[in-house]
C-alpha cells in the first residue's frame, strides 16, 4: 500500500472493454475537482466544471501478443513528461519497461483531466491517479488469471507482465489474459493497493526518454514537421507596436508575386493573447512567402503603447520610489520603529528586466478546415484554453475542433498562450486551404509573451547575532485597476514573509501595453534574484557568513496573522529549506571558500517555487577585465519521496540552472517606442557550449508525496551567481543582466 495519503473521490473508478481482435483496453473515471490544476480548470465553452463533473480517460491497452501500449496525456515539452507519466502506470501494473510503447494522446478534455504542460503540476497531480490506474488493471488481470486456474486471487503475483500461482507452478502472461481481464469487474481506484515503494522496479530508475532515438534520428515529432495533402505555408504580419492594427496595405501587389496564393487583412481585436489584427499571405512556398513579405507595405494605426519604453518604465518607477506605495499587500510588527533604532541597515534598489522565451523551435500550428470541422496540430502547452480560443473566435462549436499535441521544441510558458494557433486557424478557414503558420525567429521575438521586468527599493536591517529583524520592499510592477499584469505579481506570502518579525510589503503599478506572460519559474526566476542578493548584501553588512544568516532566517520563522475569515499566506517550510541550504553547503565545501584564489568566489541563495525547495551554490570566477566564468554550480533538491525518473529529473535541474545563467549573462528585452528591440539570437544570446559549467545535483528526500521538477531549480542560481561575483569583486549587481555591468577590478 502507498504511504501517501491524497484525496481521492469514491466516484474514482476504472472502465474497461475488450479489444477489437481480443485484449484489453483501461480507462481511469476522476473527479475534476483538484484546486491545484488552475490552467486546466476552464472548459472548452468557457464554464467551469462543477466539483462532481466526471473526466473519462483511456490509458492503457494490452493486445493478446503482449504489447503493452499506454497513453501520455500531458504535452512534451522537454520536460520528460511523456516518459515519466507513462512510468508511474507501468510501475503499478507491473511489467517490464522494454514491453511499453507509448503514444501521444490528442487534446480529449472528457477522458483526460488537467491536460496540460505547465506550472510543474504533472508530477503531483498524476503520481496517485496513474499508479492507480495501474494498479486496478494488474488486479483484473490477477482476477482473470485465478478465474482460470480457480485458485484465490491473493495466492497470485506478478512480475514484468506476467502472473504466476506459485503453489502450482502455474504462469499465463498478460497477453494470454488481456481479453478475460476485460471481463471482470473493475475496482474503485481508492481500494486499490499500491506498492511498496521499497518493490519499485521501474519508478527511481534512470529511463531513457521515449522519444530519444526518434529525436535523435531526425522523426517528424515536433509541430513544424507537420505535413498535410495540399499543404499551403502562411505567415502573418502584425504591427510591430503591440495591439496595432491595419490601415492600409498593398494587398494587390503581394498576390501578384510568385508562390502567393492568397492575401488578406486580418481585422483582429484587442486582446494580446487572441487574434490580433494583420495581413495573412498564403503560399506554396514558405522561403518565397518571406521574400514576398519584403515587399509588403503596411501603413499601421499603431495606438497608444507607442508611447511606452524601457526607459520610461525606469523613469516612473524611480518616480514611484520618491512616494509611498498605492497599495500596501502585508505589514507585520513595527518597521519604521525597527529601522530606525537598529545599528546596521542597508537600502538599496533592484531591477530585473523584460526577458523573452526564445525556445528553439519558433511558434508554429498546422490547420485544416473542411465542412465545418477544424483539424490542429500544434505544439501547444494548453491544448484544452487554446481549442476554447479558437471556437470563441471563430465561432465554432468545441466539439467540431480536434487538436493533435505535438511534441513541442521547447516551452518554457511561452506555448500556453495560443495565438499562434488562432491565427492558424483563422487563415486556414479564410484560405479555404490546409496551412501550416510558421513564424520566424525575428516574429517569435518581436511577439512574445515576455517575463515583465520589475523595479524594488528594499531597506532592511539585522543585528550583530545575524538575526534580520526589519524588511521593508516597495515593488514597482505592472498592471492597471489595482490588478497585475499577467505573471507582474507578487504574493502577500513571498519569502521572507513570516521569516522577519518587522515586515512590510507595498506595490504600485505601471500601465503596460506589452503582452507579458509566465516564463519558467514565473515570478520567482525575478523575485529570488532580489531577495536572495539583499538577504546576501544584510549578511555583509553585518560580516557574517551568508549561509549562517540564511539558517538564522529559517529559524525565525513565526506563523502568520491571518484577517479574519481569511486563509492566512502561504510560507515555505522552513525545515525543508533547511535541510537544502544544509547539503548544498556540504557538498559545495562552502566552508573552505576562504581558500580560493583571488578574483574567484561562491555566492549561496534558495528559494521555494512551484512545490520545490532548492538551495544552490556558484563558483564563479571574473578576470580583472570583467569577464565573467561560471565555474561550477551545486545543486540541493527537495521534491518529495521519489525522484521518479533520475535521468529525467538530472536533465530538468541542469537545464534549469543553465537557463538561469543565460538570463544573467545576457538576456534582455528592451522597449522603445510600443514594440521589442531585440529580434534575434545574436541580440539575445542563450549559453554557448564553452559557458557551461558543470553541475552537480544533490537530492534530499523527504517524508512529502512527490512534486514536479520543471521550474524549481531555476531562480536560485541567478542570485548564487551575482553573489559569487560580490564575493569575487566586492562588486554587487543590483540590476540585470551582466553585460550591463562593468565587473572589471584591480
Amino acid at each position: 500500500m502507498t504511504p501517501f495519503s491524497l484525496p481521492v473521490s469514491r466516484r474514482a473508478f476504472l472502465r474497461v472493454s475488450a479489444l477489437a481482435g481480443g485484449g484489453l483496453l483501461v480507462a481511469g473515471l476522476f473527479d475534476s475537482d483538484d484546486a491545484s490544476a488552475a490552467l486546466t480548470t476552464e472548459r472548452p465553452d468557457g464554464a467551469t466544471p462543477a466539483a462532481d463533473d466526471p473526466r473519462l480517460g483511456a490509458y492503457v491497452s494490452i493486445t493478446p501478443d503482449g504489447v503493452v501500449t499506454i497513453v501520455a496525456k500531458n504535452p512534451e515539452i522537454g520536460q520528460g513528461v511523456k516518459t515519466m507519466l507513462p512510468m508511474l502506470i507501468a510501475e503499478e501494473l507491473d511489467v517490464a519497461w522494454s514491453q511499453v510503447r507509448v503514444e501521444q494522446a490528442k487534446l480529449d478534455p472528457d477522458k483526460y483531466p488537467r491536460q496540460t504542460a505547465g506550472g510543474s503540476t504533472a508530477t503531483p497531480t498524476n503520481w496517485l491517479p496513474m499508479r492507480q490506474v495501474g494498479a486496478a488493471a494488474r488486479a483484473m488481470l490477477v482476477g482473470a488469471a485465478a478465474q482460470r486456474w480457480n485458485v484465490p486471487a491473493a495466492e497470485c503475483t506478478t512480475e514484468e507482465g506476467v502472473v504466476r500461482h506459485r503453489a502450482s507452478n502455474r504462469s499465463a502472461s498478460y497477453g494470454e489474459l488481456a481479453t478475460a481481464a476485460a471481463s471482470i469487474t473493475p475496482p474503485e481506484l481508492a481500494s486499490v493497493p499500491l506498492k511498496d515503494p521499497k518493490s519499485f522496479r521501474i519508478i527511481g530508475k534512470w529511463t531513457r526518454g521515449v522519444d530519444n532515438r526518434a529525436i535523435v534520428t531526425g522523426k517528424p515529432l515536433f509541430g513544424i514537421d507537420v505535413t498535410r495533402p495540399n499543404l499551403h505555408y502562411a505567415t502573418f504580419v502584425k504591427s510591430p507596436v503591440f495591439g496595432g492594427t491595419v490601415a492600409s496595405a498593398n494587398l494587390d501587389a503581394i498576390k501578384a508575386l510568385p508562390g502567393v496564393t492568397h492575401a488578406f487583412v486580418v481585422e483582429g481585436g484587442t486582446n494580446l493573447a487572441g487574434l490580433l489584427g494583420g495581413v495573412a499571405i498564403v503560399g506554396t512556398n514558405w522561403w518565397l512567402l518571406q521574400e514576398a513579405k519584403k515587399k509588403l507595405a503596411v501603413t499601421w494605426k499603431e495606438g497608444a503603447t507607442a508611447s511606452q519604453s524601457s526607459a520610461g518604465f525606469a523613469s516612473q518607477a524611480a518616480e514611484r520610489f520618491k512616494g509611498t506605495p498605492e497599495r500596501t499587500l502585508r505589514a507585520d510588527g513595527h518597521v519604521a520603529e525597527a529601522l530606525a533604532s537598529a545599528s546596521v541597515t542597508v537600502e538599496a534598489e533592484y531591477f530585473y528586466p523584460f526577458i523573452a522565451h526564445a525556445s528553439l523551435e519558433p511558434q508554429n500550428c498546422t490547420a485544416e478546415y473542411a465542412n465545418g470541422k477544424l483539424e490542429i496540430w500544434a505544439p501547444t502547452q494548453n491544448p484544452q484554453s487554446g481549442r476554447g480560443l479558437v471556437a470563441s473566435t471563430l465561432g465554432l462549436k468545441a466539439e467540431d475542433i480536434t487538436v493533435h499535441i505535438t511534441r513541442s521544441g521547447g516551452g518554457f510558458g511561452r506555448r500556453l498562450n495560443n495565438d499562434y494557433m488562432v491565427e492558424a486557424a483563422w487563415i486556414a478557414k479564410e484560405a479555404g486551404v490546409p496551412v501550416k503558420l510558421l513564424w520566424t525567429r525575428e516574429e517569435d521575438f518581436q511577439h512574445d509573451f515576455y517575463r515583465p521586468g520589475g523595479f524594488h527599493k528594499l531597506r532592511g536591517a539585522i543585528d550583530a547575532n545575524g538575526r534580520i529583524t526589519a524588511w521593508d520592499n516597495h515593488f514597482v510592477s505592472f498592471g492597471t485597476g489595482g490588478n497585475f499584469a499577467q505573471a507582474a505579481n507578487i504574493g502577500a506570502g513571498e519569502f521572507p514573509a513570516s521569516y522577519v518579525p518587522n515586515f512590510a510589503l507595498g506595490v504600485s503599478l505601471l500601465p503596460l501595453g506589452v503582452p507579458t506572460g509566465f516564463l519558467r519559474a514565473p515570478g520567482s526566476n525575478g523575485l529570488a534574484y532580489v531577495m536572495q542578493s539583499f538577504i546576501d548584501e544584510l549578511a555583509h553588512a553585518a560580516k557574517a557568513d551568508p549561509v549562517e544568516v540564511r539558517r538564522q532566517l529559517l529559524a525565525q520563522y513565526q506563523a502568520p496573522a491571518s484577517t479574519p475569515g481569511q486563509q492566512a499566506p502561504a510560507s515555505p517550510d522552513a525545515a525543508r529549506l533547511r535541510a537544502v541550504v544544509d547539503l548544498v553547503a556540504e557538498k559545495s565545501g562552502w566552508a573552505n571558500r576562504g581558500s580560493l584564489p583571488k578574483g574567484t568566489g561562491m555566492g549561496v541563495a534558495f528559494h521555494f517555487s512551484h512545490r520545490g525547495y532548492f538551495a544552490e551554490v556558484a563558483q564563479v570566477t571574473v578576470s580583472r577585465t570583467g569577464e565573467v566564468t561560471v565555474d561550477k554550480v551545486w545543486v540541493a533538491g527537495d521534491v518529495g519521496s521519489q525522484i521518479i525518473n533520475p535521468s529525467g529529473a538530472e536533465q530538468q535541474v541542469v537545464g534549469s540552472v543553465l537557463d538561469g545563467i543565460a538570463q544573467v549573462l545576457a538576456q534582455e528585452i528592451t522597449i522603445e517606442g510600443g514594440r521589442a528591440v531585440q529580434d534575434e539570437f545574436r541580440q539575445f544570446p542563450l549559453l554557448r557550449m564553452r559557458q557551461a559549467p558543470p553541475v552537480e545535483v544533490h537530492w534530499h528526500l523527504s517524508e512529502h508525496a512527490p512534486t514536479g521538477i520543471g521550474e524549481p531549480a531555476l531562480p536560485p542560481v541567478v542570485p548564487a551567481v551575482t553573489n559569487a561575483i560580490f564575493a569575487a569583486t566586492g562588486k554587487r549587481v543590483r540590476s540585470l543582466p551582466l553585460s550591463k555591468h562593468d565587473l572589471s577590478w584591480s
